[in-house]
């Protein structure tokens, strides 16, 4: 299987892009800055374009959309959010998600049981609702949202759209309070690539591969 995984330089992507590759799948990852990776930033439309085409016939067995932000941690209620904190993190955990999608299609069409994986959140869960980290918990809302109706246009195609809760992963994002190591989440996230198909697309699971309320 070859697997094209988003924001493959560190935290969830970077394990998983080490897992798979000991599974024996040749993965191709992508990093902002490049750091010896294919260089993409989701968020520059030109960026997601120019990958395409270095791309271009080559087939891809899977996509995995993991590359995201969260700015908002901690910010307060009353004077906080600002209106370009929700621009840049829509563009990258939304937008991002949508434009690769739609411009590695023919990648994947090419690819044998092709699969696209969204890496969103629990915090995308409108029935587990906390309150806070409004941006964060809207932008993933929105990615499961777009996962979902992907799964619907796609599968007459023959792709499969899974989205999922990655766990509370110990990273710059999680924090070292997390509950699980990034190797644990990929092992994981693994394992739910693998078993993702047509009969379970447009499911919202958890790492460990449980159906996760919406």
């Amino acid at each position: 299987m070859r697997a094209l995984i988003t924001g493959a330089n560190r935290g969830i992507g970077a394990a998983l892009s080490f897992e798979l590759a000991s599974r024996g799948c040749d993965v191709i990852g992508t990093a902002r800055s490049g750091d010896g990776l294919e260089t993409l930033d989701v968020t520059d439309p030109a960026s997601v374009a120019a990958l395409a085409e270095r791309l271009d016939g080559v087939a891809l067995e899977a996509l995995v959309c993991n590359a995201g932000v969260y700015l908002d941690k901690g910010q307060p209620l009353e004077g906080g959010y600002p209106a370009a904190m929700w621009a840049e993190s829509f563009a990258a955990n939304v937008t991002g998600v949508f434009l690769t999608v739609q411009a590695l299609l023919p990648h994947l069409r090419r690819g044998a049981t092709p699969r696209i994986m969204i890496i969103s959140s629990q915090m995308a869960s409108h029935t587990r609702a906390p309150g806070g980290s409004y941006i964060y918990r809207a932008s993933k809302a929105a990615a499961l949202n777009l996962g979902r109706n992907l799964a619907v246009d796609l599968k007459p195609e023959g792709i499969a759209v899974g989205i999922y809760h990655p766990g509370w992963v110990q990273t710059d994002m999680g924090g070292t309070a997390a509950e699980i190591t990034p190797a644990e989440a990929a092992t994981g996230l693994a394992d739910r690539l693998q078993a993702l198909s047509l009969e379970t697309t447009g499911c919202f699971e958890t790492w460990d591969g449980r159906a996760h309320p919406y």
